[in-house]
């Protein structure tokens, strides 16, 4: 018997393919499911409980599919590992009934918007590649629906962790920077381990993307051995392969492909963007994609929410929703990317941040800090000392209507927190999306004239 444990979108996908495959299979959720889930497995007879784990029958499996959200420490999968018991990733279960080409992408920062613009260029290209991942549905679903020529893959570090003979044709691996770390006994080095499992299973046959001033991947890839065929992206850098800055061009040179952008009209923008769109264009470049479908795609993109989105301008303010960015090197991307003057709202649940990274960035763009959670000591400490105007905060109301006192017309207000949501929200979609309806109210009332 399989066991699933979790049962949101990989654990319901990962169901229906082992049904599919002829095994017995049982789905246990610890919290309530959601209905659609429900529905699929009542639909599929599947059998499942929620609200808890019935440990004698998920002891027993001959195999685990973990949802990446259940943390290697929990005493449940304490005892499967004692015991023996295989645990896989459903990308991991997936991958192995299908041949499909696979295109994973991970990163501490920057992997959804890689993963989309990706995913979107491919299908505008004519490539009908599936989306899965942290993204789009689950992989096994698809694989189970019927094949597709390939898939785009975005893994965070907790799926990687539970791969044995997942191989990407291309992985993309766009930075490392600490994060999660209470994931992984507070040791960098393990992190970094986990993201670098992207290129365990390649052969010289494959392809890795990487970003070259990346400190901590330069550092790696310079000790490591990696079987696949290196590919930079580089800001610095005007290279022989790969994707770089020359002039006020974005070129993508490789194999005979030698495509040229304008950074000016590309769909994303910052520095940081600059990195995902060379690594998005390269993969798709390396599959064989037609430029002029390319270029058509790029017209077309739309980022996800949250990420640097626009949402809208009151009296010449302009509000700037960032609230996917829960570390500091996000924020740093953020504040690089937007123009000074810059009134931040930062704060929320604080991962052990380390603050000096931005300083310098802070002191020459920000005119004022709007701390917004249950504990803004961290902020405080480390920019209190810094001159320009603090303010605590604790709802998204209150922190607009502190912020938009304190810009003026020309000014940015930035939503970056740098932090998780938990405190506050339900997640950064929840602190994203009361951002911007605290904003729409603004545009229809205007009755605070910014100083």
């Amino acid at each position: 018997m399989i066991v699933i444990l979790g049962a949101g979108e990989s654990g319901t996908g990962a169901a229906l393919l082992a049904q599919a495959k002829g095994y017995d299979v049982f789905v246990s959720e610890r919290g309530t499911l959601a209905e659609k889930y429900r529905q699929v497995l009542q639909e599929h007879h599947i059998p499942f409980e929620e609200g808890g784990h019935t440990e004698e029958k998920i002891l027993a499996a001959e195999l685990v599919i973990k949802s990446p959200g259940i943390p290697d420490k929990a005493p449940l999968v304490q005892q499967l590992k004692a015991q023996g018991t295989p645990i896989l990733d459903e990308l991991e279960w997936a991958s192995r009934f299908t041949d499909a080409t696979l295109v994973a992408i991970t990163g501490s920062n920057g992997k959804t918007t890689t993963t989309l613009l990706t995913h979107h260029l491919l299908t505008h290209a004519a490539l009908p590649y599936g989306l899965a991942g942290n993204v789009g549905q689950s992989l096994a679903k698809q694989v189970t629906a019927g094949h597709q020529p390939g898939y785009v893959v975005e893994m965070s570090s907790f799926q990687l962790d539970h791969i044995e003979a997942f191989r990407p044709r291309v992985a993309v691996l766009l930075n490392i920077t600490p994060d999660h770390l209470d994931r992984y006994e507070y040791k960098f080095e393990k992190y970094i381990d986990s993201k670098f499992r992207i290129t365990e299973n390649q052969t010289a046959d494959d392809f890795l993307i990487y970003y070259q001033e990346d400190p901590v991947v330069r550092e790696e890839l310079a000790k490591r051995s990696v079987a696949a065929a290196l590919l930079p992206v580089s800001l610095a850098d005007v290279l022989p392969e790969g994707a770089f800055v020359e002039g006020t061009d974005l070129r993508i040179k490789v194999g005979k492909t030698d495509w040229r952008f304008a950074i000016d009209a590309l769909p994303i923008k910052g520095k940081h963007n600059l990195i995902n769109a060379g690594a998005a264009l390269l993969a798709v470049a390396l599959l064989g994609a037609d430029e002029a479908r390319v270029r058509q795609g790029l017209q077309t993109f739309r980022n996800a929410p949250h990420r640097l989105e626009d949402a809208g301008t009151v009296q010449g303010v302009r509000f700037i929703n960032d609230s996917k960015a829960t570390n500091v090197d996000s924020v740093k991307y953020a504040l690089d990317a937007v123009p000074a003057p810059i009134v931040w709202i930062a704060g929320g649940v604080d991962k052990g941040n380390d603050y000096g990274q931005i300083a310098d960035l802070v002191r020459a763009k920000v005119k004022a800090l709007v701390c917004m959670g249950t504990d803004n000591q961290p902020l405080q400490k480390a920019f209190g000392s810094f001159g320009m105007l603090v303010r605590e905060t604790a709802s998204m109301a209150d922190a607009l209507r502190v912020a938009f006192a304190e810009a003026a017309a020309g000014d940015t207000v930035l939503l970056s927190p740098a932090c998780a949501s938990f405190d506050l929200f339900r997640n950064y979609e929840d602190r994203g999306e009361q951002f911007k309806a605290q904003v729409q109210q603004l545009q229809s009332t205007q009755t605070t004239t910014p100083s």
